[in-house]
């Protein structure tokens, strides 16, 4: 008796762990970790149930875009920490200043979405706009410092300026970017006007979905090679767009755009998945292997599952890990290790290398060499050109050479555009190059002729 009523506690109490554990994952996967807001997802839900409701009872509805004004200042001046005990108060206030009927959702780093279901008449939605506003006005006590802070609100409205989340919350980003433009600390409506941005908007997200669906994207490569002998040891893969209906596009024409929209993690996991096969290609050809390299935005190093996705594509393509290298912006890697660095980890994990691109500019990474992954430093070629020239690039140079010697990070040379520039870089020992003096960016099948020749002149004279 005694066991049996022993076993039958111990089984409720596993029962019980279980449940708890399910609720905990079902209330991370739909709330913001920092605010305990509704998430994204969580919000779009309910603005599509409000939109229901509304059409059923023939209600109109708004949504909110508020967007904290100089939010970077803050965190610039008195580090993430302050400010993200700032941005969870904004969120505590924000729903203190609401109906309960109405919801509030963190968005992105210092924006918030706001659903008001059954306004009866515009104005409603402008009062609650100027009731956020006197709220976030009064100073926030965060630790020694007392802050103040104002945001700008767009304010859209359904069914007028949508019929669907992402419409109305499109139109309310809009309308929040003009109140910026107008001065700051204010509220606007959206304005047909407004419309124009929207459209275009849409425009650009059919016109990149097509071009994955119809193939127009390619990757061209250009090698990165051996400062000593020439020798390509890894190929960096550039994107390029060839449009039915236009002229060939290069990335800086249309990857904010793409950013902007959203298309950039579909587009850049089409381009991991290209490279990684071309890289596969080549060697099961038979040509000498070199590792690719590939670009990754902030949004997909932030983006849900982008690790277990490099894992899956390089299953998928057969490709060694360690003949992959992805390359992050110095911001992109500053985030992520201030965040704890758990998607470099992982990456680690599967032997893909890191490099950090554009290095020199910022410097803000160097603080975080030691303690998270990191295994290369492109050099930006603003140093590299102003390497002859420039004695306060040449400090710089030299100091992330031996920044680079003393953590045992490879250092890469972008921009390399002459003889001159190569000189110099061999004899501050700088161990890779890439660049137009090397060879400009090449289709597939002419990058491998490259790998064939295996640079049999050395370094070009």
């Amino acid at each position: 008796m005694t066991r049996a009523l022993l076993g039958s506690t111990a089984g409720s109490h596993d029962v019980s762990r279980t449940g708890t554990a399910t609720l905990r994952m079902s209330y991370l996967a739909h709330h913001d970790p920092l605010t305990h807001l509704p998430n994204r997802a969580l919000l779009n839900e309910r603005i599509t149930q409000a939109i229901t409701q509304a059409r059923r009872n023939q209600e109109q509805l708004a949504v909110l875009y508020v967007d904290v004004d100089h939010f970077k200042r803050i965190n610039e001046s008195h580090g993430h920490p302050t400010g993200d005990n700032l941005l969870s108060s904004i969120g505590g206030r924000m729903v203190a200043s609401l109906r309960t009927s109405d919801s509030v959702g963190r968005q992105g780093s210092d924006e918030f979405v706001v659903l008001l279901p059954n306004v009866a008449r515009f104005e409603d939605a402008a009062l609650a706009a100027q009731r956020i506003l006197a709220f976030l006005r009064f100073p926030y006590r965060i630790g020694e410092l007392d802050l103040r802070i104002t945001a700008s609100i767009g304010i859209s409205l359904c069914p007028d300026d949508g019929a669907d989340p992402e419409a109305l919350i499109a139109c309310a980003a809009a309308a929040a970017s003009d109140a910026k433009q107008q001065g700051r600390n204010s509220h606007r409506f959206f304005r047909e006007r407004l419309n124009e941005r929207v459209l275009e908007h849409r425009s650009l997200e059919s016109q990149f979905r097509r071009a994955l669906e119809q193939n127009e994207f390619s990757l061209h490569y250009q090698p990165i090679v051996d400062l000593k002998n020439g020798t390509p040891v890894s190929a960096e893969a550039l994107l390029r767009w060839r449009r039915a209906d236009a002229p060939p596009a290069l990335p800086p024409q249309f990857l904010a755009a793409a950013q902007k929209c959203g298309y950039i993690i579909p587009i850049g996991r089409w381009v991991l998945r290209e490279a990684c096969g071309q890289a596969q290609n080549w060697i099961e050809a038979g040509l000498p292997p070199v590792s690719v390299s590939v670009n990754v935005s902030p949004a997909e190093l932030q983006s849900r599952g982008f690790a277990l996705g490099v894992r899956d594509i390089l299953l998928e393509t057969g490709l060694n890990p360690r003949y992959l290298k992805l390359e992050l912006t110095e911001a992109a890697y500053v985030d992520q290790c201030r965040s704890g660095a758990g998607v470099l980890h992982i990456l680690r994990d599967l032997e893909v290398a890191i490099a950090l691109d554009h290095v020199g500019t910022g410097c803000s990474c160097l603080a975080y060499l030691r303690r998270f992954p990191v295994d290369a430093l492109k050099m930006d070629g603003s140093l590299v050109r102003g390497l002859c020239v420039d004695p306060g690039d040449t400090r710089i140079v030299d100091a992330l050479i031996g920044i680079g010697r003393s953590f045992g990070l490879r250092i890469i040379a972008q921009d390399v555009e002459n003889r001159e520039h190569l000189l110099a870089l061999q004899n501050r020992r700088c161990a890779e190059g890439q660049g137009y003096y090397f060879k400009e960016p090449a289709e597939p099948g002419e990058f491998a002729k490259l790998l064939e020749l295996e640079c049999a002149d050395g370094v070009p004279a």
